[in-house]
């Protein structure tokens, strides 16, 4: 079940989910600001203490695609929302995404360690995502199930993802978005985007692949998810892809409004904060950010009450990652 609660930041707070044949999972749920919507999230799954390349697996499949929604008026309000985005901003562009369909966890024998897990992505779009998560009537395109899956059937949710970057001296990273973005503006978020499937070669499914050429494409789907986030940190913020390292996954999470999906990555940069901000000042993308804020972990609390959800999820992710280390030590 899609169900969101709001409280004060970083209240600790489960819920179980038992719908999953591999074991019990808990999910986190919570907001930023819990007078602003745009920042509540529930945490799909959390591992804080991180999990390599080696221990994330895909299935990229049509099966995972999104499916048209009966409601004719409905789906023909994607158009009409993409025409006139369009017609406000003619350089916009419907590139592909991987879209979240769902994941299965599989855990340590005897333990609720997670061992692995495999992510369940289909293919989607920019007009897809600004036409159903984005739209107005986004609620409509609900399906009423239990079954986050089939609740979620009919919008694009084009799995994003996100990087808490931690610089040599301890400091993390952390972007104000410009006023001009569509989705936020003047909020502030750590770096991130989406992977993408064209940078694999991917433009559509192949209806006669067997197992082998399968699995080929399942190994580049799951490259591309830890190699997307290291692409989107040095785009927006300029440092070298070199200078970043432990790159592992240690969240999925959704946010409220809109139901979008978002993996969340941890990232050490060897650099320290004044070198970082050396750098952002010649940095590729320049449009969604307007400023970078080099921060310690107190103030980047206190950011979190102007972040959007999946952000402040990242925040909580943070915050469990550094008491687990602080348990092993």
């Amino acid at each position: 079940m899609l169900a969101y609660i709001r409280y004060s930041p970083f209240q600790a707070f489960r819920i179980v989910s038992s719908r999953r044949p591999q074991g019990i999972m808990s999910i986190s749920a919570g907001a930023g600001d819990p007078t602003d919507p745009g920042t509540a999230f529930k945490l799909l799954l959390s591992c804080p203490s991180g999990l390599p390349a080696s221990q994330v697996f895909v299935n990229f499949d049509a099966s995972y695609d999104r499916i048209p929604h009966p409601d004719a008026s409905l789906e023909e309000s994607i158009n009409e929302i993409w025409n006139r985005r369009v017609q406000g901003n003619p350089s916009l562009y419907s590139g592909l995404k991987f879209r979240y369909g769902d994941h299965t966890v599989q855990y340590a024998d005897g333990s609720d360690k997670i061992s692995s897990i495999c992510l369940h992505l289909g293919l989607t779009d920019y007009r897809s995502f600004v036409g159903t998560n984005l739209n107005p009537l986004w609620e409509r395109f609900l399906f009423p199930s239990a079954d986050d899956s089939l609740c979620c059937q009919h919008t694009s949710s084009p799995l994003g993802n996100g990087a808490i970057v931690e610089t040599s001296d301890g400091k993390i990273l952390i972007l104000q978005r410009s006023h001009n973005v569509g989705e936020f503006p003047g909020y502030f978020v750590f770096p991130g985007g989406h992977s993408e499937p064209q940078e694999i070669g991917i433009s559509s499914h192949c209806a006669d692949k067997g197992t082998i050429q399968s699995d080929l494409i399942n190994q580049k789907v799951c490259v591309e998810m830890f190699d997307g986030i290291i692409r989107e940190v040095v785009e927006e913020i300029g440092v070298p892809a070199i200078s970043l390292a432990s790159n592992y996954l240690h969240l999925l999470l959704t946010y409220d409004p809109n139901i979008m999906p978002t993996a969340f990555f941890f990232l050490r940069c060897n650099l320290p904060a004044e070198e970082v901000r050396e750098f952002y000042s010649k940095a590729q993308d320049g449009f969604e950010s307007t400023q970078i804020f080099t921060v310690s972990r107190d103030d980047l609390k206190k950011l979190a009450l102007k972040m959007p959800g999946c952000h402040c999820g990242g925040l909580a992710l943070y915050d469990l990652m550094t008491e687990t280390l602080s348990s092993h030590t």
